[in-house]
């Protein structure tokens, strides 16, 4: 018995049902082979741990850029309300406005950062239906490379200002150095 196929090379070839078998036992180790590769990519954990740590480390950075550049605002402007007194407001008039003018990168980086933001989004939202279309799961464990940049980065870490949760007190930091 013959069937016939539909070849590489997109031509109809005949086929014994052996060949046929042979075939779809190719796909499928296809298939397989591709799955582990998705699996090696590690795609649920991009879109369950990083990209989310990503979108709220840029929204952290904008929000902290704005908070430092209202702060430098209001010092200027608390500086321009000082009494007047001989040359010395006009010279300070002028770095004051100098302050004023450097204060307009916040909104330029804060809307850069919130399109990185966005775009970091849309690859996580796209990523995690593409891991569920495939029902891709990550494999077991993590890489030698993965691992040393996590430990690399955790001796770098420099716990800075907390993300919305539990700060440590600036009273209680100044009283570490008093």
């Amino acid at each position: 018995m013959r069937m016939t196929l539909m070849g590489r090379d997109g031509r109809l070839q005949n086929s014994s049902p052996s060949a046929m078998v042979k075939e779809l036992l190719d796909i499928a180790e296809y298939i397989a082979s591709l799955r582990d590769a998705i699996a090696l990519l590690r795609a649920n954990e991009l879109t369950r741990d990083r990209l989310p740590m990503v979108h709220e480390e840029l929204s952290e950075v904008v929000a902290a850029t704005a908070g430092a550049t209202n702060s430098i605002m209001n010092t200027a402007e608390a500086i321009l309300a000082l009494p007047e007194g001989k040359g010395y407001r006009d010279a300070v008039e002028t770095k004051i406005y100098d302050i004023f003018e450097a204060c307009t990168f916040q909104d330029i980086t804060g809307q850069r950062i919130a399109k990185v933001a966005e775009a970091m989004s849309q690859l996580e939202g796209r990523l995690a239906r593409f891991t569920a279309a495939v029902k891709a799961r990550d494999a077991a464990g993590i890489d030698d490379q993965e691992s040393d940049r996590r430990k690399r980065n955790e001796s770098l870490l420099l716990n800075g200002p907390q993300m919305g949760g539990p700060a440590t007190a600036q009273d209680a930091i100044d009283a570490l150095f008093a």
